[in-house]
């Protein structure tokens, strides 16, 4: 049976009068005298075990020699029927190496595969696994080769060797018994140790784990997700590479406590220092190493680490074991707010594990090379600033997300990102040659001489092409047949704003206030956000600037918020619909927009409107903060105006009523087309089915172009149909007139515009709309060519 993902990190037998599945059995609740009783004796018993198996690990023999004794060591010492160490083999096969108790003949003879029986699931999840009655459990598989008919309960640990499972220790016994916390850490604590003997590839040759698909040294594509354009070509550098801990078991527990203590406060002057330097800059940034700061002088990360030492774990290997065991518990959480966190501390982890090897907790410019691209499993925002942005190339992650606080940090540094690349940091090695292709998605290790070729020219011509748009930045934005298109910036950190001027852009055509409340570990009070936004205002000047309130839930939660562990995020409670049920945060962030804009121009925006009503009602708000304002003697903005975003579909048949009632009107496109078809657009499967240049989607708009104009209400599009000058120039032949984009559009879309005759265009359009076709992108191809339009 297939192991269940959703399970939880400690499995308990529910046969057995013990606590609910995810919990540990200890009995009727100690006073405090005996838990700490309890402690010290395993606390003094582990050490004594460690002890043990330092003079096992240091004796001669083979490394088959060696793990028999430590099978019958940890039998006698934890008092248990049964010990046995399986080890990972090529293909993910765990191989019974070692055993006591179990029948001998099954040694190197039983083999499950990953995710087979609970052996199999302790690998998958990398995560221990504790039951009283083991048979009755779904994913128990039995080999009767084993002979281990008579033993009933089971726990079992992952063996983890830099991040990854290398094998899977596991006692039995064959009366019911309920294990308890401590008996799962001190198990924990021995497989670390039987870890570095995996390590060494006297069991089995390290190079055997390295086949994947082919030799590791081959060239190779590995697919992942964009989550920001462009290409980069460097050697890579791997982020933090896993510290290899050469010694485990403490000689003097003392000594590794004053150790993790001067670490503890060297990384502390480190951040302290970090926070300085951010402050000086301010913004988004000042808040994310705040927040770091926070996680490292957490007392109860810091007590289980000196916990581990006492139990006679090096100060490395103390802070490894209880990272490791962070991890295993997260490792079926879905809540994105606690698994934000768990990469937040895994910083804090790899930071300490760095002072305690006596290494910078920088980056050092002076060893890494003149261009670079970053290789990490994940790493926090401030990691990313830790580099040189001026030498860092691009960004590959194997795990990550769109919205993470990485990927933010990223976008507005704009560095070519792939995330989700599954194997990554098992296929790269330090300076190997990388490409990575952040408009497909996908990164190329040790590419061959055609594919770099290739690239190469493609960069040339990006290049050269982004000299010639440098050059026209000075330019107007006017079509050949002399329509002019204002040309606006979408933002969302301070860091963004500086584009405002290099690009040229016409000012901010939207500014999206989540982004910084996402970046934050607490909900920032009114004063913060009346500082931020009049940042923003005093950077565009006498440019405009749009504020979308705050546009959260479906795939952007805050830190500090609660995952309501919606079935369909997308269409749950999001955006306007959490500022009309929580009235006092839309309060205090249009107070802080109106306290900020005092004296200047204002421009409003409500996101994800389905219903006039919810407008009105959002409208009611501003104008009761507006009132306030008057009450407080504070002057209100010079000029106000309010509108929608339009995303939800149903909207499209109420713009009678909406029209008269807003100033203007901006279309968030990618919504719009998920909502338009039901087509979920995260779902891979779904990515590429319904085409934005559809009649039905260009229809649409059409009809929204020539409704605004008919009202008197300006009209804008958002989305990232504005960024591609091929849709960009679709929208021209819709009738749009402002469009605002990500900063690396501005100058191909503008060159777009300056080379088409948009007259022509909408005729040309317009005979198209009526047409059956699933989409209208050939046929705009097909014209931007016959017309000389430069995409």
């Amino acid at each position: 049976m297939a192991p269940n993902s959703g399970t939880p990190p400690l499995l308990i037998d529910p046969g057995l009068d013990v606590p609910e599945a995810g919990t540990v059995a200890t009995g009727a609740p100690p006073d405090a005298v005996t838990t700490l009783r309890r402690s010290a004796d395993a606390a003094g018993g582990a050490r004594r075990l460690l002890a043990r198996l330092r003079d096992v690990m240091a004796a001669g023999g083979t490394a088959q020699s060696r793990l028999d004794k430590i099978v019958m060591l940890i039998a006698a010492e934890m008092g248990a029927d049964v010990c046995s160490c399986y080890v990972m083999r090529a293909g993910e096969v765990l191989e019974l190496f070692a055993t006591i108790g179990l029948n001998l003949d099954a040694v190197h003879k039983t083999r499950l595969r990953v995710g087979e029986g609970l052996v199999g699931d302790i690998a998958a999840h990398a995560r221990p696994v504790a039951l009283a009655n083991a048979p009755s459990h779904p994913n128990f598989a039995y080999r009767p080769e084993t002979g281990e008919d008579p033993f009933d309960s089971f726990m079992g640990v992952p063996i983890l060797r830099g991040g990854r499972v290398r094998g899977v220790l596991a006692i039995q016994h064959i009366a019911r018994r309920a294990y308890d916390e401590q008996d799962v850490e001190t198990l924990e604590t021995i497989a670390m140790v039987v870890a570095e003997l995996v390590a060494t590839g006297e069991l089995v040759d390290n190079r055997e784990l390295q086949v994947a698909n082919d030799l590791v040294l081959l060239p190779s594509r590995l697919d992942g997700v964009s989550l920001n354009r462009g290409i980069a070509m460097a050697v890579a550098v791997l982020h933090r590479p896993q510290l290899t801990i050469r010694q485990m078991v403490a000689d003097d527990p003392e000594m590794e406590l004053g150790r993790l203590r001067e670490a503890v406060d060297s990384m502390h002057s480190a951040i302290d220092r970090l926070l300085i330097l951010s402050g000086e800059s301010g913004g988004e940034h000042h808040e994310i190493i705040e927040t770091y700061r926070m996680f490292a002088t957490d007392r109860g990360w810091l007590s289980r680490i000196r916990e581990a030492i006492r139990t006679g774990l090096t100060a490395e290997a103390a802070v490894q074991q209880v990272q490791n065991d962070n991890r295993a518990r997260m490792a079926s959480v879905t809540d994105s707010y606690i698994r934000e966190r768990q990469l937040d501390l895994d910083d804090i982890t790899n930071r300490l594990l760095q002072h305690l090897a006596g290494r910078q907790d920088k980056a050092d410019g002076g060893t890494l090379p003149e261009e670079f691209v970053l290789v990490a499993r994940n790493l926090g925002p401030a990691e990313l600033l830790d580099y040189d942005r001026t030498r860092l190339r691009g960004l590959v992650l194997e795990e990550g997300a769109a919205y993470s606080h990485v990927a933010i940090v990223a976008r507005a540094l704009d560095i070519p990102v792939v995330g989700q690349c599954t194997g990554v940091l098992s296929r790269v090695d330090p300076l190997d040659f990388v490409i990575v292709d952040g408009d497909h998605g996908q990164v190329f290790v040790r590419p061959a001489e055609d594919i770099t070729e290739a690239f190469l020219k493609s960069i040339e011509v990006g290049e050269e092409r982004k000299r010639e748009f440098a050059a026209a930045r000075e330019l107007e934005s006017v079509t050949r047949d002399g329509v002019p298109v204002r040309l606006m910036l979408n933002a969302g950190l301070l860091i963004d704003l500086p584009h405002l001027h290099a690009t040229g852009a016409d000012g901010i055509g939207l500014y999206r206030t989540e982004i910084p409340f996402m970046v934050r570990h607490t909900y920032p009070d009114t004063a913060v956000q009346k500082e931020t936004y009049a940042k923003v205002l005093d950077e565009a000047g006498d440019k405009p600037v749009t504020f979308r309130t705050l546009d959260v839930g479906g795939d952007k939660t805050l830190p500090y918020f609660p995952d309501l562990g919606e079935e369909n995020p997308a269409l749950g409670w999001r955006a306007i619909r959490i500022g009309l049920d929580r009235p006092a945060m839309l309060r205090k962030q249009l107070r802080a927009l109106l306290w900020a804009a005092a004296g200047r121009d204002l421009r409003v925006m409500f996101p994800m409107v389905a219903e006039v009503s919810e407008f009105i009602r959002a409208r009611r708000v501003l104008d009761l903060e507006l009132r306030r304002l008057a009450q407080d003697g504070v002057a209100p903005p010079r000029d106000l105006k309010v509108g929608v975003m339009m995303e939800v579909p149903a909207l499209l048949f109420q713009l009678d009523a909406l029209l008269p009632n807003i100033d203007f009107m901006s279309v968030g496109s990618n919504d719009l087309l998920q909502y338009l078809f039901a087509s979920d657009r995260g779902n891979p499967m779904l990515n590429n089915r319904y085409d934005l240049l559809s009649p039905a989607m260009l229809s649409v708009l059409r009809m929204l172009v020539r409704r605004c104009e008919a009202a008197g209400v300006q009209l804008s599009l958002c989305g990232e149909m504005a960024s591609r000058p091929l849709d960009a120039m679709a929208l021209l032949g819709c009738g749009f007139r402002t469009l605002s984009m990500s900063p690396g559009a501005f100058g191909e879309v503008k060159t777009m515009i300056r080379s088409v005759d948009v007259g022509v265009l909408q005729q040309f359009l317009d005979s198209l709309l009526g047409r059956p076709d699933r989409s209208l992108r050939l046929h705009l191809l097909a014209f931007a060519r016959d017309h000389g339009v430069r995409l």
